[in-house]
């Protein structure tokens, strides 16, 4: 799944990010160090094609990145997430120098899919692309787009310019003229992910920067986003599980009954939670694994483990997080424990597009044999 040539860059990404991770929660701070490690590292070209100089890789390669950052900082997963997610759709429809800066770690990529008047329901665009001279301009009001203020230019979606269908992609360099950030982000959890509202007011940009065909845009999201999308974020679940566990191991281990010399691990209630917790998580990792392999290997029901991959993963992080703020009592009310943001950051997943609802929904239509968008 990921080459052993490439560990010990990502584990210096890793060690970049677990570095910055309390910083960039208490400060709501972009984690600049991860981006510009994974950049040095060569790892932001993970997934371009080796013809531009990328690695080469799929989305197993991508999820066991996100998923390594996450145990540490999820803020820095999450950002990375995204960039292959923009990554993928670049390297299926975009033009040859942008995937060549990608390639070249000199570009981040990020997702303008999530609109007010269309919420979790990211494959309807409410915006709108008319024609200008030489290309088309755009007007939307974005409602949350992650590295809003660091990404090069966003994958950013439309309704059709003058074709059938849904909806219609765009790469939008962030500094267009026409585009604003509005405001920054101050959440519970991913604090230092800048995910922001953008508005366009008439922007322009030339006909090469529609990506894919006017009107196939919800091919593309179908087919090429959601796939990694949901890998990855079940992989940043994943990792979230596995920090907390280790963590609330580790305090428990450490944390002694001075009257009665013991430790915390000594009481079997203690005990019981922990293993909860671990078999929980590894039977998430294991549908993830498996998603994995069934997307990769082309089975029948890769688009089926995809969307419970997501689900188990979003719910069980939830679960597990709090099971582990349990277990350490008062103690994970404070923030050198390094719980408490681990169940703070494992809120964003079952409410992030597509929700954990809407996934189980989806499920149940597939199962029944009903048109999952009808």
């Amino acid at each position: 799944m990921f080459p052993e040539s490439l560990v010990p860059s990502l584990d210096r990404v890793v060690a970049a990010a677990s570095t910055a991770a309390v910083a960039v929660d208490r400060d709501a701070a972009f984690p600049t160090a991860t981006v510009d490690a994974a950049r040095e590292a060569g790892l932001l070209g993970l997934i371009s094609a080796s013809d531009v100089g990328g690695h080469g890789l799929g989305i197993g390669a991508a999820c066991h990145v996100v998923e390594a950052i996450a145990r540490v900082c999820p803020t820095s997963a999450m950002v990375m997430c995204m960039h292959y997610a923009g990554t993928a759709v670049v390297e299926k429809a975009g033009s040859e120098p942008v995937r060549r800066e990608i390639a070249a770690g000199r570009h981040l990529s990020t997702l303008a899919f999530s609109e007010a008047g269309s919420r979790s329901h990211f494959w309807a665009p409410t915006s709108t692309a008319s024609a200008a001279a030489g290309g088309a301009s755009l007007d939307a009001r974005k409602s949350w787009i992650t590295s809003a203020s660091h990404a090069d230019a966003y994958v950013w979606s439309s309704r059709p310019l003058a074709a059938e269908g849904m909806s219609t992609l765009w790469l939008v360099p962030r500094g267009a003229p026409g585009l604003e950030v509005l405001g920054s982000y101050d959440g519970l959890g991913l604090r230092g992910n800048d995910s922001a509202p953008v508005a366009a007011n008439g922007v322009v940009v030339p006909a090469s920067a529609m990506l894919g065909a006017d009107g196939g845009g919800f091919d593309m999201m179908m087919g090429v986003v959601l796939p990694i999308f949901a890998l990855m974020n079940a992989g940043c679940s994943v990792g979230i599980m596995e920090g907390a566990v280790n963590a609330a191991a580790g305090h428990v281990a450490a944390t002694r009954y001075a009257h009665l010399g013991s430790s915390l691990a000594d009481l079997p209630t203690i005990r019981a939670y922990l293993a909860r917790a671990k078999v929980r998580a590894d039977q998430c990792r294991t549908l993830w694994a498996d998603a994995i392999a069934a997307v990769e290997g082309g089975r029948a029901d890769g688009m089926l483990r995809v969307l419970e991959a997501k689900a188990a993963a979003g719910e069980g992080a939830l679960e597990v997080t709090a099971t582990c703020m349990r277990v350490c009592g008062g103690a994970a009310y404070r923030k050198e424990v390094g719980v408490e943001r681990l169940f703070r950051d494992a809120q964003a997943a079952s409410v992030m597009a597509p929700t954990t609802d809407q996934l189980y929904d989806f499920i149940g239509k597939a199962l029944t044999g009903l048109p999952l968008f009808g």
